[in-house]
């Protein structure tokens, strides 16, 4: 190993060590925070989406009033005994938006806001996108019927974007995210959408015409997307053929658009019938005549 290698090895050994010391001498003696300060509940161990806070599970800490984040609780009673709507880390200051409001009790009902509804379809394998599902995703619920009859308009079967960007409130029982961020997918069984009403009729209705499917979005996807309805016909294949064949198809249908857009042209006069005349022929001697009859004779 060559001095410089030996150099740069050794400096940065001792700068990372000082870098460490100095975090954690910062960490357990924090610098004195002057002017006006705020008191604000933050949390003293990590609390899963769910769970409802205790006198154990969150401390107080000061702030500068300047840097108090809004909505921020400041009184230890006003966050015990709430549910939490967003998972909170490890001294992250605990605010209103994300608790159940007091007296909501504990469980799935309490992560419900006012005027929603938690609904639950069943799902399976594919649906739930592989174990992918998390409570607190944000998903895209798509409906596939099935028709018997292939002479409809839809060819045999279609596939619509029923609604859009709705919350995960739980999959299965679990209403947290477990820690590998995984669901085992063999054990899931149903996802609990939060819907308005009106939406959860939609569910209902489309659970028993047909079959519904969950696509997964970012989180901060909150723009509607654009999409139309799928279509048995929108997967037929569809050769494109040459052009000299395309041309000739054109040409040939266009012949035939101008042949029956042309009047036809007026029958023939009829011909008036002629009655054949009768003769006898009459032999006298050496002389032969002929005398024609009337229609009357």
């Amino acid at each position: 190993m060559s001095p410089r290698t030996v150099m740069i090895s050794v400096l940065a050994l001792v700068f990372g060590g000082s870098a460490a010391v100095g975090v954690r001498a910062f960490i357990q003696n924090p610098p004195t925070i002057k002017g006006d300060v705020v008191a604000v509940v933050v949390a003293a161990v990590e609390i899963p989406r769910g769970g409802t806070i205790t006198s154990e599970q969150i401390k107080t800490r000061e702030f500068p009033k300047d840097l108090v984040p809004p909505g921020a609780i400041t009184k230890v009673e006003d966050a015990v005994d709430r549910a939490v709507f967003i998972p909170l880390m490890k001294d992250e200051a605990i605010v209103e938006n994300k608790l159940a409001p007091k007296g909501s009790g504990r469980g799935l009902a309490a992560l419900i806001p006012p005027g929603m509804r938690a609904f639950t379809i069943t799902t399976t394998l594919a649906s739930g996108v592989a174990g992918f599902i998390l409570p607190g995703n944000k998903v895209d619920v798509l409906l596939t019927i099935s028709n018997a009859a292939a002479t409809d308009v839809t060819g045999g079967g279609s596939t619509t974007t029923l609604l859009q960007n709705v919350e995960i409130l739980a999959v299965d029982q679990k209403i947290y995210a477990p820690a590998e961020n995984k669901v085992d997918a063999k054990e899931m069984r149903s996802v609990t959408l939060l819907v308005p009403p009106n939406q959860a009729n939609l569910l209902e209705l489309g659970q028993n015409r047909g079959t519904l499917h969950l696509a997964l979005r970012h989180p901060e996807d909150r723009q509607p997307g654009a999409s139309r309805t799928a279509t048995m016909f929108d997967l037929q294949f569809h050769q494109e053929k040459p052009w000299d064949q395309r041309a000739k198809d054109v040409l040939s249908a266009l012949g035939e658009a101008l042949a029956k857009a042309r009047p036809a042209p007026p029958p023939p006069p009829a011909r008036a019938e002629v009655t054949p005349k009768k003769s006898i022929r009459t032999i006298r001697g050496s002389s032969e005549g002929m005398v024609l009859l009337t229609p009357d004779d």
